[in-house]
């Protein structure tokens, strides 16, 4: 948008003020319009991605690739590597399932979620699947990661990224909203005594708290300007474990645990420790907790397992991307001037 005449680093230094203050808002009530506004800033740029694409060669410069007919393949088969850092774009597209929880405590009346996430979720895959069709039928190989920078005609891409970024702020600002609440409550309220966000003191806290939060922020995008790499790294570090690791171990706890009190004496509120017949160091609780549901606690480890080990083929593939990245004669470096896209 600024044609490189503005040093990224300085881009980023103010995107990370945005963020501090459009964050200091507290309540999700507070957030549902500015939520809901950048929900219709998405669907505006991908309308007019998909008419640019559609009547604009795609962006030979951005994509990196020399200029040559547009090739599409139903089966794209690429390094391993390559593979696993496309998979984490999905995941960090569509990931942080037990962070609805955090939603949910908010919400009046929290079974309603239950059907605006019903209706987000078919709202989202309709839409995102025809437009991902839709702009790879006209770019093929040429398609670039913001799908909205393959706009080759300057005027257009530039009005998609002054809405994509609007809307990716504000979404930014949510999630941040959200991360900012967990640790405070978990962490400083539970662990530090610090006072509760009802007060004046933690309301003032949490002030604070979203200035560090962006700030660290900052830090790591300048710090790695690729933006495929280190939001593969951050969805094989974070968001693949809160969508897919964590429910299932979680799950597989909540089971065995509730199968081993089955042989527990009634609750007695007096004497709490008094109605266990025994302890976790028993193999007799680990014999009755694993009794029953045999298969579906199999079920469970095993998936454990395999979300385990591709988190961690998954970061190790975006690490060794961005290495390989800073490698390459020409890239941008760390706190540089020089923008990715250049």
């Amino acid at each position: 948008m600024a044609k490189f005449k503005l040093c990224f680093s300085v881009c980023n230094v103010v995107w990370m003020l945005g963020g501090m203050m459009l964050g200091q808002i507290r309540t999700l009530r507070k957030f549902g319009w500015v939520a809901d506004f950048a929900v219709w800033l998405n669907i505006i740029t991908l309308i007019i991605t998909m008419g640019a694409v559609a009547h604009t060669p795609p962006n030979y410069e951005g994509s990196g690739l020399p200029p040559g007919p547009v090739q599409t393949l139903a089966i794209n088969n690429q390094p391993f590597e390559e593979q696993l850092n496309g998979i984490m774009q999905m995941v960090f597209s569509y990931g942080g399932a037990m962070i609805f929880i955090e939603f949910m405590a908010e919400m009046r009346r929290p079974m309603d979620f239950w059907k605006a996430m019903a209706f987000a979720q078919l709202f989202i895959t309709t839409v995102y699947m025809f437009f991902g069709l839709f702009v790879y039928s006209y770019q093929g190989q040429f398609v670039v990661n913001i799908a909205n920078q393959g706009i080759s005609l300057y005027s257009l891409q530039t009005a998609t990224n002054a809405t994509s970024l609007t809307a990716g702020l504000i979404a930014a600002a949510l999630y941040g909203n959200i991360g900012v609440k967990v640790i405070y409550n978990t962490i400083f309220v539970e662990l530090f005594r610090a006072p509760p966000l009802t007060v004046k003191s933690g309301k003032y806290l949490f002030a604070v708290s979203v200035i560090v939060y962006w700030a660290l922020a900052y830090i790591i995008g300048s710090a790695i300007p690729q933006f495929t790499n280190i939001s593969a790294l951050v969805a094989a570090v974070c968001i693949f474990q809160f969508s897919y690791t964590f429910p299932p171990f979680m799950f597989l706890g909540f089971v065995v645990q509730n199968t081993a009190l089955s042989g527990d004496k009634p609750y007695d509120v007096n004497n709490p420790r008094s109605s266990r017949v025994d302890t976790w160091r028993n193999w007799s609780r680990w014999r009755r907790a694993l009794s029953k549901h045999v298969l579906f606690n199999l079920w469970n480890f095993i998936l454990v397992l395999a979300c385990v080990a591709t988190a961690v083929l998954a970061a190790y593939s975006a690490i060794k991307s961005i290495v390989n990245a800073f490698h390459t004669s020409g890239a941008p470096t760390s706190f540089g001037c020089k923008s990715p896209v250049q």
